[in-house]
């Protein structure tokens, strides 16, 4: 792709979590160019049918499934019986799924193979497509019929903080055929999982999902996770550490890291057969018009530095503080904490749990807010902690 280069007077700055890179040892200057860390403009990939979209959105990544068969350079097909945790009874295989009129076509069949009783297909974008700070949008047309379970949906690339649920899952949208018409979103986290009853969800009715064509999106910034069916917004997630005061900001919000795609049709298990399967039912479809994928063009629409990180305070989890968000006009990427005037090391969201320092000593504490493009506030007023060990 041909990219702008812009020339920098600064060095590039890495995005971190939690992590403690070389990093000067005196406050960043405020005083900057205006792309400070050199970030490039974006250039839309060119299989992508609708390349930009209002607000600086660019299209990095999409099929719109225009050939004759499944583009194994963007998906990979997960095959097998393994119930995807949560006892489903398909076995999952690539026959399953197929491209059609420019749609691609996941049928569940009622056939035994493998031990099961029932087909399928689950196709993922792992290390073919990962993404993080995206707005996704899926255009899709659920199946029909009592047991089907189908969903858009995204897993860790990684697992920076661990296995399921400790590093997340972003349920874009899932769908029970047994309640018509009503769709779900969905977030999973260490502390909000449904394996405690804690998951945090929205639902709403909508009309003719098993008949038409709606669009699916996600649009996901750091500290907040939106989505929407056909433009209208069904649920916001989003980080607030008054909250969360009782664990480290990732236990609540892990969504820091890069995440694939998947879409499946799962049948039965422990909520698609809630209310059994309908055998009659059988073949039923998943349809899907396309898959894109935004990021913002922050090197051409970020001009404001983030505002100052405030009232900064003690949390209830040891060694632990946090502070007011700063507002930028296109997001604040991560924070940069000193500690007596020394970069100490940077936090994704306005928490940090501190370790690793010298029990009883004081500590005089200052955040700086960094955006996108490297543009940075000014420095908080300062708090005095004391490391407990």
């Amino acid at each position: 792709m041909k990219k702008i280069f812009i020339l920098i007077l600064l060095l590039f700055v890495m995005v971190g979590c939690e992590t403690t890179p070389t990093e000067p040892t005196e406050p960043i200057e405020t005083e900057i160019p205006s792309v400070p860390n050199g970030l490039q403009a974006l250039t839309a990939v060119t299989d992508c049918d609708v390349p930009t979209l209002e607000g600086g959105w660019v299209c990095i990544w999409a099929d719109e499934f225009d050939g004759d068969a499944v583009d194994e350079t963007k998906w990979t097909f997960e095959e097998g019986g393994f119930g995807g945790g949560n006892m489903e009874v398909q076995y999952y295989s690539r026959d399953n799924a197929e491209v059609t009129d420019s749609k691609l076509i996941i049928t569940a069949r009622k056939e035994q193979m493998g031990g099961k009783e029932y087909t399928s297909a689950r196709m993922t974008t792992k290390y073919k497509g990962s993404f993080k700070y995206v707005r996704i949008v899926v255009s899709a047309k659920m199946p029909t019929g009592r047991g089907t379970w189908p969903a858009i949906w995204m897993m860790p690339l990684m697992n920076v903080y661990g296995g399921w649920p400790r590093s997340g899952e972003i349920d874009i949208m899932e769908y029970v055929g047994y309640d018509e018409n009503r769709i779900h979103s969905t977030i999973h986290t260490e502390k909000f999982n449904h394996n405690l009853g804690t998951q945090i969800g929205y639902s709403r009715l909508y009309e003719d999902v098993e008949t038409s064509f709606i669009e699916y999106e996600m649009i996901w910034t750091p500290g907040s996770i939106r989505t929407y069916v056909d433009g209208d917004k069904l649920g916001e997630f989003a980080y607030v550490p008054h909250f969360n005061q009782d664990v480290p900001y990732n236990q609540a919000f892990p969504f820091d890291q890069e995440f694939f795609l998947i879409l499946n049709l799962a049948i039965g298990g422990t909520w698609g057969g809630a209310q059994g399967i309908d055998t009659t039912i059988f073949p039923t479809a998943m349809e899907v018009d396309y898959v894109r994928v935004y990021q913002q063009d922050y090197a051409l629409t970020d001009v404001e530095e983030p505002t100052q990180p405030t009232n900064i305070q003690l949390a209830q989890l040891k060694n632990t503080i946090f502070w007011n968000k700063s507002e930028d006009d296109y997001g604040v990427e991560k924070y940069a904490v000193y500690l007596d005037g020394a970069f100490h090391k940077y936090a994704s969201l306005n928490q940090i749990t501190f370790k690793s320092l010298s029990v009883g000593q004081a500590y005089q504490v200052r955040i700086q807010a960094v955006d996108f493009v490297g543009r940075v506030s000014e420095m908080s007023d300062t708090m005095s902690f004391t490391f407990s060990g």
